[in-house]
């Protein structure tokens, strides 16, 4: 299963959600579908897409807040799933793309794939460390169809979810952002200010 057609197949519906992406790869994925005033790209703090994105779910509990992020960066903060359960935001969904690399710092060089390998690469199980940590609603997919559906449900649903996805190590086409970081700062918060995306 490739990240970008999850990105792709659940695309429509984060128009006025509020999305945080951690770095790397995830994020110039989601640039390369279209850029939108409420996409946030938190480039440069590997590990805290989800805190930043608990924090916009309780300050704006009718919103529904995507978090967009990969195994790597939950492993360098596994205690967000435990803050994030224990705020339990039911406006949150989170969801790990989870190729068992460290991709965007090393991991997909030619070859090197096999060398920066993550904890899930040799057991580890995030949907299940997310349930044991509390979360409501946590699941893992291995496939697009059973990935849309549980990602669409989790957004139209009424709980803190937690959507890990099995995907492939591949780099994306570009890292291209052509957004500048301090222009996306003050154009995020702008969008927060409207009135979309009521859940």
């Amino acid at each position: 299963m490739k990240r970008l057609d999850c990105l792709k197949a659940i695309y429509p519906r984060l128009e006025g959600c509020a999305v945080v992406t951690i770095m790397g790869a995830v994020a110039a994925e989601l640039y390369s579908l279209g850029h939108r005033a409420n996409f946030f790209y938190l480039e440069h703090a590997m590990g805290l897409a989800s805190s930043v994105g608990l924090g916009i779910a309780l300050a704006q509990p009718n919103r529904k807040v995507v978090v967009i992020d990969g195994d790597g960066s939950v492993l360098m903060n596994l205690g967000g799933l435990t803050t994030l359960a224990r705020s339990r935001p039911n406006n949150l969904v989170h969801l790990i793309f989870d190729n068992e690399t460290l991709l965007s710092v090393g991991g997909g060089a030619p070859g090197g794939y096999k060398w920066f390998t993550t904890a899930t690469a040799t057991g580890t199980d995030l949907a299940e460390i997310a349930r044991a940590a509390g979360f409501p609603r946590s699941l893992m997919v291995r496939e697009l169809g059973d990935f849309e559906e549980a990602a669409l449900d989790a957004i139209n649903g009424d709980q803190l979810s937690c959507i890990v996805a099995k995907v492939d190590a591949e780099m994306p086409k570009s890292f291209l952002i052509d957004v500048h970081m301090l222009e996306n700062r003050f154009e995020f918060p702008r969008a927060l200010q409207t009135k979309g995306g009521v859940i």
